[in-house]
């Protein structure tokens, strides 16, 4: 039977305390010991497994020269048409990367889309998302902007164009399944992949999604596809993982992941979270306009960074490091920033 370790997060940055992947956050010297079952017991730390500790605990590799001991902003910048909340808002690849420049005085990482992956999106052909990306990434570091950069695709063509580009990270919310050469790219290019869950593709991912347990069900999916990554070539060092929160889940299930989150730093890797003006804000709190979601998005990316998530994906940059600088200050970490 498998077994998942949940630790526990305590919100106080003591000094040389075991941390939630090596973030931030430190956790209590429990945890709880789960399975599919139901059978849930707490456990001390130290009864653990070396191995098990370190997974839970070992700081994880910096990602393009930035440290995850503290939580790391990816900004959206979508130059898309039809993305759920700012898509049509960059007309053209000058305004694109004014708002990048803008962006870049608080984020640690932008991530660039030129594909619309929200529910009931409709695919958009490999060359128009080069055209809509390439150029941008392009532009931006002619620009002079050397924030890193993210390629927010599923398509290895897309990803290499962006490469070439300047872009050092590829973001696949399909975790390579919807193009295997995925896979190539990154390995060759030895670069950072955040791999996501989803279930289903975008046209379709929200038609009743249904799970065993979504909680088990996502852990074992990203374990999966991160085998299939290391047997690809990809360094383990250069592995994301993204529970994949509205892609292919009910409000339940979301929730439900939001409150797990800390189990999934029982993978070894680093965790990003994103969860910026989704719907499921909208579910719990009335507000159909994504563009009024703030609040919310400002509660999860603190409740993501509680947890000890390491990376938060994230459209309103600034207003997320005033909260997180102020989250860090009062638990005692007030180097953030």
């Amino acid at each position: 039977m498998t077994q998942y370790i949940q630790p526990i997060p305590q919100l106080t940055a003591y000094d040389d305390a075991r941390r939630l992947g090596g973030s931030a956050w430190v956790f209590t010297e429990t945890a709880i010991l789960r399975d599919r079952d139901g059978g849930d017991e707490e456990v001390m730390i130290d009864d653990l497994t070396p191995d098990a500790q370190t997974r839970i605990s070992t700081h994880r590799p910096a990602i393009c020269g930035l440290t995850l001991d503290v939580p790391r902003i990816m900004g959206i910048l979508n130059v898309t048409p039809d993305s759920f909340s700012d898509g049509g808002t960059l007309a053209n690849v000058e305004a694109a990367v004014a708002r990048a420049k803008i962006m870049a005085q608080d984020a640690d990482i932008l991530d660039i889309g030129g594909e619309s992956t929200r529910p009931g999106a409709a695919e958009v052909s490999i060359q128009d998302e080069i055209n809509r990306t390439a150029p941008v990434i392009r532009a931006m570091r002619e620009a002079g902007i050397t924030t890193p950069i993210s390629i927010d695709t599923r398509k290895a063509a897309v990803a290499q164009a962006a490469l070439e580009a300047g872009a050092n990270i590829i973001n696949d919310v399909s975790a390579m399944r919807f193009d295997p050469d995925m896979a190539g790219v990154a390995a060759a290019a030895d670069c950072p992949i955040c791999l996501m869950h989803s279930q289903g593709l975008p046209e379709d991912m929200q038609d009743n999604p249904d799970y065993d347990a979504v909680t088990f069900d996502v852990f074992d999916h990203l374990a999966d596809r991160i085998a299939v990554a290391e047997a690809a070539g990809i360094r383990r060092a250069n592995i994301i993982t993204d529970p994949g929160i509205g892609f292919g889940k009910t409000l339940q299930h979301n929730l439900s992941l939001l409150r797990d989150l800390a189990i999934y730093h029982d993978l070894g890797l680093p965790i990003l979270l994103g969860a910026s003006r989704k719907r499921l804000i909208g579910e719990v709190s009335g507000e159909s306009d994504a563009m009024q979601r703030l609040g919310g998005s400002i509660a999860l990316a603190l409740h993501g960074s509680a947890q000890g998530v390491q990376i938060l994906r994230v459209h309103d940059v600034k207003e997320t490091k005033q909260a997180l600088n102020l989250q860090m200050a009062l638990s005692g970490a007030s180097d953030y920033g």
